[in-house]
């Protein structure tokens, strides 16, 4: 019993909600980021590429001239398919900026809740053994 009693309180420890809180938004913030890149950000890039998508970017390597990725894997063909790394990159990238940009928003709001104004100092440990040594010369 004392085993069952444990794991609950673990369960339902602060930090494990908290946690599982995190993952749960971490999942929804990456299907808008992931929709950002698909749906807005490379459609962009590919009309640079004049319409080609990234992803089927690649590089023969036995000299064949393949139309698609899709017909030198069906011939069988080595390829390089560094658009799929090019892909991951932008991802990367995009993703990078955005946490970037809202953990700098972040920290701007956690700034304005710190700027209390300062209590007021004491006197340093100086002035206080000043003020000691003043008043036994006094007596």
């Amino acid at each position: 019993m004392a085993f069952l009693a444990d794991f609950k309180k673990f369960l339902l420890k602060g930090d494990i909600v908290a946690l599982a809180t995190a993952v749960i938004i971490g999942q929804a913030f990456n299907k808008i980021v992931g929709s950002l890149v698909k749906d807005v950000i490379m459609p962009l890039i590919g009309l640079l590429l004049d319409g080609q998508n990234v992803n089927n970017l690649f590089f023969s390597l036995d000299g064949n001239n393949y139309e698609t990725v899709e017909a030198a894997t069906e011939a069988g063909g080595a390829i390089l398919t560094y658009g799929n790394f090019l892909q991951a990159v932008i991802d990367f990238i995009i993703i990078g900026f955005v946490i970037f940009w809202l953990l700098r928003g972040y920290e701007k709001t956690k700034k304005k809740e710190e700027a209390k104004p300062a209590a007021p100092k004491g006197p340093t440990q100086e002035e206080l053994l000043i003020e000691i040594r003043d008043e036994l010369r006094k007596k």
